[in-house]
C-alpha cells in the first residue's frame, strides 16, 4: 500500500494539474471569504484613505473584466512556451529527462498563479450588483477588488520570473546540475556510513548464512510470489517486507530490484521454506511493490546514472559533436563516485532485529556503479581526445577520495581500458597524448602514495593542460 502510494506522490510531482488545481482551488476559498469579509465589514473604511477610493460597480467589473480576460491569454501563452520548451528538451537531451522538467515547480507556480487569479476576478465578478439590478442599493466588495488587482501585480512578476526561467532551465548546464545534485542526495541518504579503513567484501553465493536453497548449487524448494503485471519496478516496500518475512519466519529473496523490467508471471520474490507462505502472505508481499509504465529516481541510482550517460553519450555522438557537454557529465558522474568511494555500501543481506537474515537484495558494489556510469561512456570517450583526457582526469580524482584498494584497481583497470580503446580510433598526436595521461594515471595508482602522487599531478589532473 505504501509503495503505491509513494508512486502516486512521484507522479503528482511531476504533473502539470496537481499544483495548478490546488492553487486554483485556494484562489476560490479567498474569492468566497474575500467577499463575505466585504459584506460583513463593508467599504466604507477605504473611502477616508485620499489614494483609495471605493469603486463603483460599472468600474469594478471593467477591472475585473480586465485582469481575467489578460490572464486567459498570457496562460495560454505560458503553456504554450512550457509545452514548446518540454519538447525541445525531451528531443536535444532525451526523453527520458522529460520527467525533470515535468516536476519542474517553476512552471507549475506560473500556470497556476495565472489559472488562479483568472478563476478569483470571475468569481469575485459574479458578485458584484448595481442599484438598478437589486431594485435597492448596490454592491461591490472593494476589498476583494483590491486583493484582485494585487494578485494581478503579483502574476506580472511571475511572468517575469517565467521570461527568465524557462531558458535557465533548458540550458546543458542546468539540466546536468539538477540531476547531478539529485543524485549527490540520493547517494548520501542511501549509503551515509563512512568507510573507514576496515575493507569491503565481495558478497559470497556460498555464505554460510544463507539457506541451503538460496546457495549457489544448493537445492531445495522454494516459493514464488509472481508478478501481476507488467512494467519497470518503481518502488519495493523494504520495511514492510522484513517485518513479514520476520512475522512468518522467513527467507525472502528479491528477484528484480527498482528499475528492472517485470514481465507478469515472473517472479518477484522467492521464499523459504514454502509451506509458511499462503495466498494471503503472497498477496502482502506483492503490495510491497509498485509497478509502472517508466522508470523513476525514486529507488533506482541507476536511473540517475543512465541520465547522465545518455547526455554524454548522444553529446559525443558524431551528429552532435559536443564533446564539453560529454566532460560536464564525467564530473557530475566522478563527484558521485568520489561520495560512494568514501562510504560502505550495504550488505546484501538484511537481518531483523534479532540477526537473523530475512532479506537477500541484489549486491551493490562500487564496481557496479562505475561500470554504469565510466564503462558505458568508455566506447564514446575513447574516440573524441577531449573526453579520453578528461574520462582519465575524472579517474584520478575519484581516486583522490579512495581508500579501498579494490577500488583503486578498478580505477585503474579503466585508464587501461581506455587506452586500448583510444588506440583503435585516435592517431598521431592525439593518441599519444593519451597513452602519455593514462601511463602517468596508472603509474601514480601504484604508488603506496598515489594520493600525493595525484594531487602533485595537478597539470595532467586538470584534464586539457
Amino acid at each position: 500500500m505504501r509503495a503505491g502510494l509513494l508512486r502516486l506522490a512521484d507522479q503528482l510531482r511531476q504533473s502539470y494539474w496537481f499544483l495548478p488545481s490546488l492553487m486554483a482551488l485556494a484562489a476560490v476559498l479567498l474569492a468566497g471569504g474575500m467577499v463575505w469579509l466585504d459584506s460583513y465589514e463593508g467599504s466604507g473604511w477605504m473611502d477616508r484613505l485620499p489614494w483609495l477610493y471605493a469603486s463603483r460597480p460599472s468600474g469594478a467589473r471593467q477591472l475585473l473584466s480586465a485582469i481575467g480576460g489578460s490572464m486567459v491569454t498570457v496562460a495560454g501563452t505560458v503553456f504554450s512556451v512550457t509545452i514548446a520548451a518540454v519538447v525541445y528538451a525531451s528531443g536535444q537531451y532525451g526523453p527520458r529527462l522529460l520527467s525533470n522538467f515535468m516536476r519542474d515547480r517553476g512552471n507549475q507556480v506560473t500556470l497556476g498563479t495565472f489559472i488562479a487569479t483568472f478563476l478569483y476576478c470571475l468569481i469575485v465578478l459574479r458578485t458584484i450588483r448595481t442599484p438598478e439590478e437589486t431594485g435597492g442599493s448596490g454592491f461591490v466588495p472593494n476589498l476583494a477588488v483590491l486583493v484582485a488587482l494585487l494578485l494581478a501585480v503579483c502574476s506580472i512578476a511571475v511572468l517575469i520570473f517565467f521570461i527568465h526561467h524557462v531558458p535557465s532551465r533548458i540550458h546543458i548546464n542546468s539540466v546536468i546540475q539538477d540531476i547531478g545534485h539529485r543524485l549527490l542526495r540520493e547517494v548520501g541518504q542511501r549509503f551515509p556510513e563512512p568507510l573507514g579503513e576496515e575493507p569491503e567484501e565481495k558478497p559470497d553465493p556460498n555464505d554460510p548464512a544463507l539457506p541451503e536453497a538460496f546457495r549457489r548449487n544448493g537445492d531445495g524448494a522454494r516459493a514464488a510470489v509472481r508478478a501481476t503485471g507488467t512494467g519497470y519496478v518503481q518502488v519495493i516496500e523494504d520495511e514492510t517486507l522484513l517485518r513479514l518475512a520476520r512475522e512468518h519466519d522467513l527467507v525472502c529473496r528479491i528477484q528484480y530490484q527498482p528499475g528492472d523490467f517485470v514481465h507478469a508471471g515472473r517472479a518477484l520474490l522467492e521464499l523459504w521454506p514454502p509451506e509458511r507462505c499462503d495466498d494471503d502472505l503472497a498477496d502482502s508481499l506483492r503490495d510491497t511493490y509498485a509497478i509502472g509504465a517508466q522508470r523513476t529516481a525514486l529507488q533506482d541510482l541507476r536511473f540517475l546514472v543512465d541520465e547522465l550517460v545518455e547526455i554524454a553519450a548522444r553529446a559525443l555522438s558524431p551528429g552532435v559533436n559536443d564533446p564539453f557537454t560529454a566532460v560536464t557529465c564525467l564530473d557530475w558522474l566522478g563527484a558521485a563516485l568520489s561520495e560512494l568511494c568514501g562510504r560502505r555500501l550495504p550488505s546484501h543481506l538484511r537481518e531483523d532485529e534479532d540477526g537473523q537474515v530475512r532479506v537477500i537484495a541484489h549486491p551493490v558494489t562500487f564496481e557496479t556503479f562505475l561500470d554504469r556510469s565510466f564503462g558505458a561512456l568508455l566506447r564514446y570517450a575513447s574516440a573524441d581526445v577531449v573526453a579520453s583526457l578528461h574520462f582519465l582526469a575524472t579517474l584520478g580524482e575519484i581516486a583522490v577520495d579512495c581508500d579501498h584498494p579494490g577500488r583503486i584497481a578498478a580505477l585503474a583497470d579503466y585508464a587501461e581500458r581506455l587506452q586500448q580503446g583510444a588506440e583503435e580510433t585516435l592517431n598521431g598526436f592525439d593518441l599519444e597524448r593519451v597513452r602519455t595521461r593514462a601511463e602517468e594515471l596508472r603509474r601514480a595508482l601504484a604508488e603506496p602514495d598515489y594520493r600525493r602522487q595525484l594531487r602533485n599531478g595537478t597539470a595532467w589532473l586538470g584534464g586539457t593542460t
